[in-house]
């Protein structure tokens, strides 16, 4: 994995080169980019889809997803992530009122090459901003005009599944117990499990760990060391940090935060 300096605020550029696989997370960043090769198997909230070499692949801000290495073999992606501040300046450059992308796997040839030069322009070291914000603009105006919409109104939670979540949002650092949480909800354990799975994929404990892992990100791209960032977001050493981290960016703690410097 290398995640090269991109010198801008909430901008990011990754490549990933392996067979692994990712578990079900979700990023508070837009994120899109190109399998470059292999064959990659993933889940969303959009539906179970396949992406092969050339695919652009997209994922909306907390939009919770997997990544999955088809037969075990390699395959190597180059993405870029954006935070929505980021993305919603360039968008209100380009006029245009959407706030999602539609499509989790888009097949468009020039998309891909816009988006390939962009990251490679993103990645230079240079005090010449230029290219790499033409290339950018340029991407996002044909990702966004072409497969850009507006979120509609979500459905509402069940009362006792936002309940417990808003106790996870508020306090993702502070111990909870499942008897704990399902008191909160009203609901036995068993129930809580599975209208918490079922609304967000995942089970309370994989939630809480992506908003601890979501607000280490934050503190590293913030200065912090991992140390530090562990601490901060409610991990028991760098150690776990950096496991769960990996997991779910598939870049150390370390690295990423030489990235953001």
């Amino acid at each position: 994995m290398v995640q090269p300096r991109t010198g801008r605020a909430g901008v990011e550029v990754r490549r990933l080169d392996s067979d692994r696989s990712f578990p079900r997370h979700s990023h508070d960043q837009f994120g899109v980019g190109v399998l470059t090769g292999g064959w990659q198997r993933s889940w969303s909230g959009r539906g179970m889809v396949e992406a092969g070499a050339g695919s652009v692949i997209t994922v909306n801000p907390g939009e919770m997803h997997d990544g999955l290495a088809v037969g075990g073999m390699r395959r190597a992606w180059t993405m870029l992530y954006l935070d929505p501040a980021a993305a919603g300046a360039v968008l209100d450059d380009l006029g245009s009122h959407a706030d999602a992308i539609a499509l989790p796997v888009i097949a468009d040839a020039d998309l891909a090459a816009r988006l390939l030069g962009a990251a490679r322009a993103l990645s230079v070291a240079s005090t010449d901003s230029l290219p790499g914000d033409e290339g950018l603009v340029a991407a996002l105006g044909r990702l966004f005009g072409r497969y850009g919409n507006r979120r509609g109104p979500r459905p509402d939670l069940p009362a006792p599944v936002a309940r417990v979540r808003q106790r996870l949002d508020d306090a993702p650092t502070a111990p909870a117990t499942l008897a704990e949480l399902a008191a909160l909800a009203g609901l036995g354990r068993f129930q809580l499990l599975r209208a918490f799975e079922r609304a967000f994929g995942v089970s309370p404990a994989a939630y809480r760990l992506q908003r601890r892992v979501g607000l280490a990100r934050a503190c590293l791209a913030a200065g912090d060391t991992p140390v530090e960032a562990a601490l901060k977001a409610g991990f028991a050493d760098q150690s776990h940090l950096t496991r769960a981290f990996s997991r779910q960016f598939g870049i150390t703690p370390a690295r990423y935060r030489a990235a953001c410097r």
